[in-house]
């Protein structure tokens, strides 16, 4: 059963805690440490095991019927450990403090195709509009609210940043967002609109044409900031905001 916490209660940690460490208990002995029913823990349990932090084994007695023991699965592992926001903040700092700019480029490529990989499985559609639709539909999965707008140039708008107190730091995690949509989508992308600009929400452009190499093409520009080349007939309808390495200086 796929893990969630929707249903888990304050009153549920205190068996996750009793379970830590690979230790594995039957209704009786957590009903004895927590001081509450059998009746209780019952249901403590049957909401962890819908939540798929819990699971049961049966236990084989020497008499009588066989008993069940208790013990946290992967994910109840997991659940309280999660520091990855910490993390990526200084790992995030420490790519900034590189010196050597192609070297820092080099990196933000490397991190959008990581970010890319990590949904190309699930990927589905031919179109750059079908498969930005795909894409939204996995970010939708991970609470990300998002759409595709129907006619003119298929435009993924985000109304919830993936990475909000990244991004209020330091605005190249955009660039490697719209590197990652633009390599599952196989077409070029533009950062059309950016809520840091003041826009209500985020919208990334699919543009015709290959996609580009943001990184090398940036190289070149002034401040290193590069541009998706817009066709003329699309000029003035979508205004341009730097992309790629844009403020990788």
């Amino acid at each position: 059963m796929a893990s969630s916490t929707a249903d888990f209660r304050d009153s549920d940690a205190a068996v996750v805690d009793l379970l830590r460490g690979d230790v594995s208990l039957g209704i009786g002995e957590l009903a004895g440490l927590l001081g509450v029913t059998a009746t209780a823990v019952r249901q403590r349990l049957d909401r962890l095991m819908q939540a798929g932090l819990v699971e049961r084994r049966t236990v084989s007695k020497p008499r009588g019927r066989p008993a069940h023991s208790y013990s946290l699965t992967a994910s109840g592992r997991r659940l309280g450990g999660d520091n990855f926001r910490d993390l990526a903040m200084v790992l995030w700092r420490e790519i900034r403090g590189v010196r050597d700019r192609e070297v820092r480029r080099g990196l933000l490529d490397r991190i959008a195709g990581g970010l890319a990989d990590a949904c190309r499985g699930r990927m589905t559609g031919e179109t750059p509009r079908e498969r930005l639709a795909g894409l939204a539909a996995l970010m939708g999965e991970r609470n990300i609210s998002c759409s595709v707008q129907e006619g003119g140039l298929p435009v993924l708008t985000t109304y919830s940043c993936p990475y909000p107190d990244l991004a209020e730091e330091d605005r190249s995690i955009c660039a490697a967002e719209r590197l990652m949509i633009q390599d599952l989508v196989g077409t070029s992308v533009q950062l059309s609109e950016c809520r840091l600009d003041g826009a209500s929400c985020c919208r990334f452009t699919a543009i015709e044409g290959p996609a580009d190499d943001g990184a090398a093409a940036s190289a070149h520009e002034p401040h290193g900031l590069e541009r998706t080349p817009v066709s003329s007939s699309n000029a003035g309808r979508f205004p341009v905001h730097p992309s790629a390495s844009e403020r990788i200086q």
